[in-house]
């Protein structure tokens, strides 16, 4: 039998936990180009070269360029702001010792679930790529929302893996 590894590995490298065990996180993260800090230097600019034209063209006499300018940076800024409160969505799993712990974070709210080790599943919701249920003690959480659908299988194998203690 041909065991093959994966060129990919979700986990970070493990550490050290309190208690002398070893500890094996998950980070998935959005993937961003752009950090909300570099989004308000771009509509800083944006409003400065806007704001200028419709100023040199109010001073030649049309007057409804300024109106329309401020309704374009009012809708600009909106979609600016919906985009940066999820731009640190994440997941983080966290494996130390007996707990597994599943901390899910969308528009700056924090979820966090904890898990026995012994007593939890791992599997996806449907099977199909989608995302991966990770239940308990009378409690689920759904994962992998920022890793791509065809990894998803892959990943809830890592996790089952390390739940193992292999």
């Amino acid at each position: 039998m041909l065991l093959t590894t994966p060129s990919f590995r979700f986990a970070k490298a493990p550490g050290q936990s309190g208690q002398g065990r070893q500890a094996v996180q998950w980070l998935l993260k959005r993937n961003c180009s752009v950090t909300p800090a570099q989004l308000v230097w771009l509509y800083v600019s944006l409003c400065v070269v806007s704001l200028g034209i419709a100023g040199f063209f109010w001073v030649q006499g049309a007057t409804m360029v300024m109106p329309f300018a401020w309704l374009e940076l009012v809708v600009v800024g909106a979609a600016f702001r919906v985009y940066a409160r999820h731009a640190t969505d994440g997941e983080r799993i966290v494996l130390q010792g007996g707990q597994l712990v599943v901390e899910l974070e969308s528009a700056g709210r924090l979820e966090r679930a904890e898990f026995n080790r012994e007593w939890v599943r791992v599997e996806p919701k449907n099977g199909d790529g989608s995302l991966i249920e990770v239940s308990g003690q009378g409690r689920s959480v759904r994962v992998g929302r920022h890793v791509r659908p065809e990894l998803r299988p892959a990943l809830a194998r890592e996790i089952r893996h390390a739940l193992r203690g292999c």
